[in-house]
């Protein structure tokens, strides 16, 4: 078995991404401005916050797009604004052959979505599907299944060629702010990632891209109750300048946790990879334990058992967890015999502890 990270920033490279962040922001704040929280409202010449529209000014800078929009309901928000934009119920959507993530599947189920199933990781299938002329090829950016390697620039670029008129749209939760571009840089139509992933306030999205479509998901969100105001909008950038560096550290954690793994360190651990699924993080295959009894056991050891937002400003902690639903229902058996470590903001020190109390106290008597 193998898996196929993604090529994320080094620690350099997430600085200067920070440097750039804060370099947008201050083309559209003044010194005063950016000391204060900013405002509530929406102005008729703006229809949103004044605040809010200068932070979307700002990540429009800095992910190159023609515009951006902050949207309640964070990363599951963003793309279901950005579907609802995009097509009308009942259309035709190519898909990655892979259980969809739960909250997605609730708006393809809500929209009457007619779902195209293909490998991503066989080009010839998706080609194929392409010259159907779908309304629509919905794209994960990271991982879904233990064995994708198919290369999002790629599958963007063969989208254009075979069917310009498709809307490419790609679900960019856990990569923004981690690899070098997301989704509407490689040449799609729209991103829409959650900023609460990315140390921003929870219930942040945000959808980069076409300007037609990002005017669309405005109109929908017309009313007060439906836009992200300005101080949350300010207190999520504030919080998301912070972000790259911190996944960035988090990566080399992951990418020691393994090589220590690997060697032997932790008995009762059978092999570890490196893996998105979903997040950057650590797969660990247990030798006999059942995955659950391990998780169980890690939490005793101060590991937490379960996300927040699975990159949120809540944890500092690392987690150890079961692998992703989509990765469950994909494999159950694969599932019982695996488990996923995150370190958010700890040391590999500290994992290896917790995972070498766990397994050596799995089934003593408390």
């Amino acid at each position: 078995m193998r898996t196929h990270p993604l090529v994320q920033w080094t620690v350099s490279e997430a600085a200067e991404a920070q440097y750039r962040l804060v370099e947008a922001f201050r083309r559209q704040f003044d010194g005063l401005e950016a000391l204060q929280a900013g405002d509530y409202g929406a102005p008729a010449d703006l229809g949103r916050s004044r605040a809010t529209a200068k932070i979307e000014a700002a990540l429009a800078e800095f992910f190159e797009a023609e515009e951006v929009v902050l949207v309640p309901g964070a990363g599951t928000g963003a793309l279901r604004n950005a579907l609802m934009a995009s097509l009308e119920p009942g259309a035709s959507i190519i898909v990655h052959a892979a259980p969809p993530y739960a909250t997605s599947s609730v708006t393809f189920r809500a929209m009457g979505l007619d779902l195209l199933a293909c490998d991503f990781n066989d080009a010839n299938a998706l080609a194929a599907l392409l010259k159907r002329r779908p309304a629509m090829l919905y794209l994960q950016h990271s991982r879904q299944r233990l064995e994708d390697h198919y290369e999002l620039a790629e599958l963007i670029a063969a989208a254009r060629d075979i069917s310009p008129e498709t809307v490419l749209l790609v679900d960019d939760n856990y990569t923004a702010l981690q690899l070098p571009r997301i989704g509407t840089q490689l040449g799609a139509d729209l991103s829409a990632f959650s900023l609460f992933k990315l140390l921003g306030e929870p219930g942040v999205g945000c959808v980069t891209g076409k300007s037609e479509l990002i005017a669309r998901i405005r109109a929908d969100n017309y009313s007060g109750g439906t836009k992200i105001h300005g101080p949350v909008a300010i207190a999520s950038y504030k919080g998301l300048v912070y972000a790259p560096v911190a996944l960035a550290l988090q990566a080399e954690v992951v990418e020691a946790v393994v090589e220590r793994v690997n060697r032997g360190e932790v008995p009762g651990a059978r092999q570890a990879y490196v893996g998105n699924h979903q997040e950057r993080c650590a797969l660990i295959q247990l030798e006999e334990h059942d995955a659950q009894e391990v998780i169980a056991e890690a939490l005793k050891y101060g590991a937490a058992p379960y996300p927040v937002g699975s990159q949120s400003k809540y944890e500092i902690s690392p987690m150890v967890y079961r692998l992703s639903r989509a990765m469950c229902e994909d494999d159950p058996g694969l599932a019982r015999r695996m488990i996923r470590v995150n370190p958010f903001r700890s040391g590999p020190d500290t994992i290896i502890e917790i995972l070498t109390l766990a397994l050596a106290n799995c089934g003593k008597q408390a």
